[in-house]
């Protein structure tokens, strides 16, 4: 008899996967494609809609066929994907009426700083968990309906539709008969309402957007439509998960207890901790945001973004030609001599956690003659680090909880410099999770529940495994001074940018 198995899309900033897992979590099959970065501005990042579909068709075509595996042995679809991207497209012809604009993008900034200037910032914070940021899906949606004529009309007669790109592949895999988003999702938006659990009807009066194009609402592992027979292979399978990107992670880490805390090393890095049953709103410019709802249950987080870090490996390779691959930027960092007195701020699209600051630009401070390409390789892997301990550091302050272990994962996880320079700046065990690919396990998990392929929790419990484990040897002496030479770089980089 055939086995059968749970196929996850993961829809990223630079890339998209389809993989396909067996009952024991394990990957049996993964297909990647790239997806095309538009930049038509300084500080702008746009992708094409249907490229991003046409990348996931591609990769899931491709992971079927490399594996032998049959679609209908696919027991069930979960989507997990970049979260704040916007995407407005015509009811009728499923047509994008503009590129979609991308969570980094920095184009609504002037929009982000009118609202918080006539004092918005406290009511968005206490309805959404969220800081007033282009950041967010609300400023892209506004933009959009500004810039293209007659849209705003369009959208009031119930001619456009928003999602972010989980709605959108969604909506492409059913042929337009399902229209929908995850709690998790649209808890990222600037629109909806952590504590009703509801699209806010003051918000979307504040951005004069039309509640007619906004996606119901669902939880996170239940069945969304059915993907159309002619566009899957002659096949019809359950679509049972759906989730944002680093809300994936954080449940394929099994990071179901409060106070259990995961870093995502993607295209930027991303900590998320588990606060349990109630929003924990932060003092100090974290996120408060769904974590995960199932089976009724709405479980919050707190969150911290690093808008760059992955990012700045590939800004190594393709723009400053430092090195010919990512990979490389771990040997290199080791065979640096200098005394880590160089400090690279790679604020490309502003400053998140706990800063949120739209208009720093990047700096590299510490440069003398003696410097080499392999200082400034360290010291940008060193930046990713110590980004991520101003998050974990806000993040136990707002919490109340002592972090001890911090649970890592993506790309830049593989990267071993990097790791122990975490765990020696961290002062903190990392536990690199045996499948890196851990958002396309969480979602998954969720779609596999959505259909009853596996139980509950626990048995998906039974999946996971460990994979290297990562102890600091830094002395709290050095590891002070390497930090209090970080936390000016950062006062020196906000500082420049009004002289620019």
């Amino acid at each position: 008899m055939d086995k059968d198995y749970i196929l996850a899309i993961d829809e990223g900033t630079t890339t998209a996967r389809a993989i396909i897992f067996d009952h024991s979590g394990q990957r049996v099959a993964m297909a990647r494609h790239p997806i095309r970065q538009i930049l038509p501005n300084p500080g702008w990042v746009e992708h094409e809609p249907n490229e991003i579909w046409n990348a996931v068709q591609t990769t899931i075509a491709t992971a079927l066929i490399d594996s032998g595996i049959k679609p209908k042995q696919i027991k069930a679809i979960g989507i997990a994907s970049q979260r704040e991207t916007t995407v407005v497209w015509d009811k009728k012809t499923g047509l994008p009426i503009y590129n979609a604009i991308v969570w980094q993008s920095r184009q609504t900034s002037k929009l982000a700083n009118d609202f918080i200037k006539a004092g918005y910032k406290d009511e968005i914070h206490q309805k959404t968990g969220l800081i007033i940021s282009p950041y967010f899906s609300a400023t892209k949606i506004r933009w959009i309906l500004d810039h293209v004529d007659g849209s705003q009309e369009r959208a009031e007669k119930g001619e456009l539709l928003f999602g972010t790109i989980n709605t959108w592949l969604l909506w492409k895999l059913t042929d337009g008969e399902s229209f929908m988003t995850d709690c998790a999702n649209a808890s990222r938006t600037m629109l909806y309402n952590i504590n009703t659990l509801e699209w806010d009807d003051d918000l979307l009066k504040l951005f004069n957007i039309p509640r007619v194009m906004l996606p119901e609402v669902k939880s996170n592992s239940e069945v969304f439509g059915i993907t159309k027979n002619y566009q899957f292979y002659g096949s019809e399978i359950p679509i049972s998960g759906m989730t944002g990107s680093q809300q994936a992670s954080l449940f394929g880490q099994m990071a179901f207890e409060p106070g259990m805390v995961k870093n995502t090393y993607g295209t930027g890095a991303f900590a998320v901790m588990n606060t349990g049953n109630k929003p924990a709103m932060s003092d100090n410019n974290l996120l408060t945001t769904i974590a995960y709802g199932i089976n009724g249950e709405i479980k919050y987080a707190l969150e911290g973004s690093v808008f760059v870090a992955g990012a700045a490996l590939q800004w190594l390779r393709d723009d400053m030609k430092l090195i010919s691959s990512t990979p490389a930027t771990s040997d290199a960092a080791k065979n640096s001599i200098d005394d880590n007195e160089v400090y690279v701020v790679p604020a490309f699209a502003g400053l998140g956690a706990p800063y949120w600051d739209n208009e720093a630009h990047g700096t590299i401070f510490g440069l003398t003659r003696g410097t080499t390409d392999k200082d400034v390789i360290k010291a940008t892997l060193q930046a990713i680090a110590y980004q991520t301990k101003d998050i974990i550091g806000t993040m136990s302050s707002d919490s109340k909880i002592p972090i001890e272990v911090l649970k890592v994962d993506g790309a830049a996880s593989a990267n071993d410099y990097l790791m122990q320079f975490q765990a020696d700046i961290l002062g903190i065990s990392l536990q690199r999770s045996s499948e890196l690919e851990t958002t396309s396990l969480g979602v998954a998990f969720m779609a596999g529940l959505g259909v009853g392929y596996w139980k509950d929790l626990d048995d998906i419990k039974q999946n996971y495994q460990a994979g290297k484990i990562y102890q600091p040897k830094m002395s709290e002496t050095v590891r002070t001074n390497l930090y209090d030479g970080w936390k000016d770089a950062v006062e020196a980089t906000m500082a420049f940018k009004h002289n620019i």
